[in-house]
């Protein structure tokens, strides 16, 4: 495909690199030319300076044969604007905007055909709020993502001291939950995937990636790390607009939150929108006293998630050093994120993985409807509905043991309307049903997405 990334910020530039390895034609523009001209040293991508809402930039970026235009400079009015443009003066098919504000997100007469022109709307903090409540929700795991409009849950377990997986062969780990249509994809051991077998036992500090019922993932994670407990004190550093929608999130299901922010102007503002029974905390998240003041040692769940990923850092070391059970941590930069995690810091979260993961579904050849980066974007996970029948689709009508998969590529569910068929039932997949797929490899994605493309026949 031939794309148009505006903005070379941390998602456009991760974007960039995401989709120039799967061999699209990438043009990036941004006003400021130095991040431009480090994209263009590291990667194989054309790059344009200037702004993205006048007509020449775009003209010269090849908006007149562009398929796509992603908008994500860190202004949504340029990102809004500049997809009104390419619709309507360049007609390029496909136009996605980030979009920051409530103000735009909430009204879809001024994002639709009648008003900026965007068939896709990516808001990053409600993302990064959904991503974080489900890691709330379930405190054993690294990741949790959904699948099938929430009927399957896919998680990434640690295997760490004192875990009831250690040593435990596959085999015997499913026989411990049983009834719960539990499925081992992936096993990573030293950040490499190995391969597995019903006898393969786990080690510590093996990484698992588990796919089960939703509705069996709570009993089947505790079984996994029954050291845990469910988590109900929630303490929150970060009162900007992803700290603001967590607290009111989590009090409306019934957390007890706490919420610091440094700002005063800030903590007056907090303290008069969100709801009463959040506390919300005027002070610094490293101050021991402040923290041993509002007992952090009884904290379930502690998270950092100020704009500043040092401070992050500190305040989640500080918290996990004074006794709060579990702390996450938003972390901007991959190298602190890749250094942090596991370390002290239970969960290091990259927001962009988590923008770029909702991106990549519109990206996606053949129809794909859900994608997740797991493991700072070294997996994807992907929901890809299966179309047309034996004659026009690689899939359809065969068993999924005969699917042609490429190594490191496997199926861990069809769903199939509100029916979950595991792969030890090896079922005949039929048209409309959503294959979870989990890839250890991104240069295995094109042979993923081909395998579900049907033939021209099939039009």
């Amino acid at each position: 495909m031939k794309i148009i990334i505006l903005g070379a910020g941390r998602v456009g530039s991760s974007v960039a690199e995401t989709l120039v390895s799967e061999r699209n034609d990438i043009t990036v523009v941004d006003t400021n030319g130095a991040p431009l001209m480090q994209l263009q040293e590291r990667l194989d991508l054309r790059v344009v300076v200037g702004s993205g809402t006048h007509l020449s930039v775009l003209e010269a970026a090849g908006a007149r044969d562009a398929d796509m235009l992603i908008a994500c400079t860190t202004s949504d009015e340029v990102n809004l604007v500049a997809c009104k443009i390419a619709r309507q003066i360049f007609n390029v098919p496909q136009r996605i905007a980030r979009i920051r504000s409530n103000e735009y997100v909430d009204q879809p007469e001024l994002i639709g055909p009648e008003g900026f022109c965007i068939d896709h709307l990516i808001s990053p903090e409600r993302s990064v709020t959904r991503y974080l409540e489900r890691l709330i929700e379930f405190p054993e795991a690294l990741q949790v993502v959904d699948f099938a409009q929430g009927q399957v849950t896919m998680a990434l377990v640690s295997v760490s001291p004192g875990s009831l997986m250690t040593g435990l062969s596959l085999a015997e780990l499913a026989a411990r939950i049983p009834d719960a249509n539990l499925q081992i994809l992936a096993v990573f051991r030293k950040n490499r995937p190995i391969a597995i077998e019903p006898h393969t036992q786990l080690q510590l500090d093996d990484e698992v990636v588990v796919l089960v019922e939703t509705r069996h993932a709570h009993r089947a994670m505790r079984a996994l790390r029954r050291t845990e407990k469910t988590a109900h004190r929630i303490m929150i550093t970060g009162g900007g607009n992803i700290g603001a929608r967590l607290a009111r999130e989590l009090v409306q299901q019934g957390y007890a939150v706490k919420l610091i922010e440094l700002s005063a102007a800030r903590c007056e503002e907090l303290s008069t929108t969100l709801p009463e029974k959040v506390i919300v905390l005027h002070g610094d998240a490293t101050d021991e006293i402040l923290l041993e003041d509002e007992n952090i040692e009884g904290a379930d769940v502690f998270l950092a998630i100020t704009n500043d990923d040092e401070n992050n850092i500190m305040a989640a070391l500080l918290a996990k050093r004074m006794g709060a059970r579990r702390v996450m941590s938003l972390i901007s930069r991959r190298s602190y994120g890749e250094l942090m995690e596991g370390s002290r810091i239970d969960v290091a979260v990259a927001p962009d993985q988590t923008t770029i993961g909702e991106l990549l579904r519109y990206v996606r050849r053949g129809d794909v409807v859900a994608v997740h980066r797991l493991r700072r974007g070294a997996t994807e996970a992907l929901e890809a509905i299966a179309h047309g029948d034996a004659s026009s689709s690689r899939v359809v009508g065969r068993r999924l043991s005969q699917l042609p998969l490429p190594p490191g590529a496997s199926i861990g569910a069809l769903v199939r309307g509100e029916t979950i068929l595991m792969p030890h039932d090896d079922p005949v997949v039929e048209s409309e049903d959503h294959a979870i797929v989990l890839v250890t490899g991104r240069r295995l994605i094109p042979k993923v997405e081909r395998l579900f493309q049907v033939s021209a026949s099939f039009f």
